[in-house]
């Protein structure tokens, strides 16, 4: 006999996910493997998620949402799955970062992950993450719908020249993840700037950082350490900071001068032609 593993649907949104799963499955009178035909998966894929062996991605959520007709159920659940495999330390800042209308961050030596394309972020991940990495990239491209909404928050991000210059991934990935950063230039609601060498001092000097903005709750400061990340709403230190990132715009280059460094770098350092 098979022994059929039972999940407690309360134990984490992928244990809910799976439990869902398999008792949509089961009322439609589908086998693993009839479900498997129909998604365009295999059966043994479809089992592990049932029993959170794998993580689901939302483009298998929205198939079978199409397949069981559940109404987008398990669209609407996914989010949630994903943002669970999300570093614990990092989940109450994603929590607040996807209700901000205004998001602000300096970034001296990455691109901000609402900005990272998939390739990017998984070279970024993979130096210490490789048992989980699908599972981590899935969840940052989860993070970035919030761009995608109807009505999403401004984001200004000052980079420092250092990010378009750090090879991360290789040549390809750095094109790719240039060419995207360009992509924004008219998108009203994203502004991407960039310190330059020439500045020397300033006030980002001590690392990266951002700052939230909400419609009804108070300014929040974040700042990451390796493991563990540090949110604030104190009124001196988001005063102090919001003067600051104020000092590293106003120091940075133009949006349109930084989208001009940043073509000029992908094609002199990692060999793109830019039309």
């Amino acid at each position: 006999m098979v022994h059929i593993r039972q999940l407690d649907p309360t134990a984490s949104p992928l244990d809910y996910f799976g439990y869902e799963l398999r008792r949509k499955r089961e009322e439609a009178g589908l086998t693993l493997k009839q479900l498997g035909s129909v998604l365009f998966c295999s059966g043994s894929l479809i089992g592990q998620i049932e029993t959170t062996l794998k993580v689901p991605t939302r483009d298998f959520a929205e198939r079978v949402d199409a397949a069981l007709v559940t109404d987008g159920m398990f669209s609407r659940l996914v989010g949630l799955v994903l943002r669970s495999q999300l570093p614990t330390w990092f989940q109450p800042f994603a929590d607040m970062e996807a209700k901000a209308t205004y998001i602000s961050t300096y970034q001296c030596q990455l691109v901000y992950g609402l900005l990272q394309t998939k390739t990017y972020a998984q070279a970024v991940m993979e130096v210490d993450h490789t048992d989980t990495l699908d599972e981590m990239v899935a969840a940052r491209m989860e993070r970035q719908r919030i761009l995608e909404r109807e009505q999403p928050p401004s984001l200004w991000v000052v980079l420092d020249e250092a990010v378009l210059y750090r090879e991360i991934g290789g040549r390809e990935v750095m094109r790719e993840q240039l060419a995207h950063l360009l992509s924004f230039q008219d998108n009203q609601s994203v502004h991407v700037q960039v310190l330059p060498f020439s500045v020397g001092q300033h006030s980002g000097a001590m690392g990266s950082f951002t700052l939230l903005r909400f419609d009804d709750h108070p300014d929040l400061f974040y700042s990451e350490s390796y493991d563990q990340g540090h949110m604030t709403a104190n009124p001196a230190v988001i005063r102090e900071r919001s003067v600051g990132y104020a000092r590293l715009q106003a120091e940075a280059l133009s949006p349109k001068e930084s989208a001009a460094l940043i073509a000029r770098v992908m094609e002199e350092r990692y060999g793109a032609e830019v039309a």
